[in-house]
């Protein structure tokens, strides 16, 4: 497993109102949902780099305004087919 580390200012946890472990979970959460936002990974490689399962990784999408699924006109009316005539 890889590694990357994020230089931050002691401070924005403080200022934040929460611990460095907090603080960092969030932001490695964060990258993980806008890299899946952007299509660059899937929800379950954003799960993993999160440290999360699927599950939850999805349900966390939301708290950064993210959609947990993205789909497309020709999805939603072939899901919805058989409900609206």
């Amino acid at each position: 497993m890889k590694t990357i580390t994020i230089e931050y200012p002691e401070a924005i946890p403080a200022v934040l109102n929460i611990s460095p472990e907090i603080f960092e979970k969030e932001a490695k959460l964060a990258l993980a949902v806008k890299l899946y936002e952007l299509g660059r990974l899937t929800s379950g490689q954003a799960a993993k780099l999160a440290s999360v399962n699927r599950v939850d990784f999805l349900l966390a999408c939301r708290q950064f305004n993210a959609a947990s699924v993205e789909w497309d006109q020709s999805e939603i009316d072939a899901e919805f087919a058989e409900i609206i005539p």
